[in-house]
């Protein structure tokens, strides 16, 4: 069993930043591949970023050039920096994790882009 537990949401006008942290358990951390997803009010989630085990990235066409994810194996921590953020970017952004066996997720963290 893996939890994940997210941080960093919030509210924050169009154009700003923010930065999404994602802890989880386990010792073997390295091996999963790490992504963020969002959902919107009304629509389905949909991935944002991912990374694999190698460290591999990939992002939605929709926040390429604005987002990066990362990770941070000795601390069992993915990241997600936002930038340039929009009001379309709002929604629950979850953390999830991958493995040969199982997909787990977070409760999921708040973002809310407005002015």
């Amino acid at each position: 069993q893996v939890q994940l537990v997210e941080s960093g949401g919030g509210l924050v006008h169009p154009g700003g930043s923010l930065r999404l942290s994602c802890v989880a358990s386990g010792s073997f951390f390295s091996i999963y591949a790490m992504g963020w997803y969002r959902q919107a009010p009304g629509k389905e989630r949909e991935l944002v970023a991912g990374t694999s085990s190698s460290g591999d990235t990939n992002y939605a066409d929709s926040v390429k050039g604005r987002f990066t994810i990362s990770r941070a194996n000795a601390k069992n921590t993915v990241y997600l920096q936002m930038n340039g953020l929009k009001p379309e970017d709002t929604g629950v952004y979850y953390c999830n994790a991958r493995l040969p066996a199982a997909t787990y997720w977070g409760q999921g963290t708040q973002v809310t882009v407005s002015s």
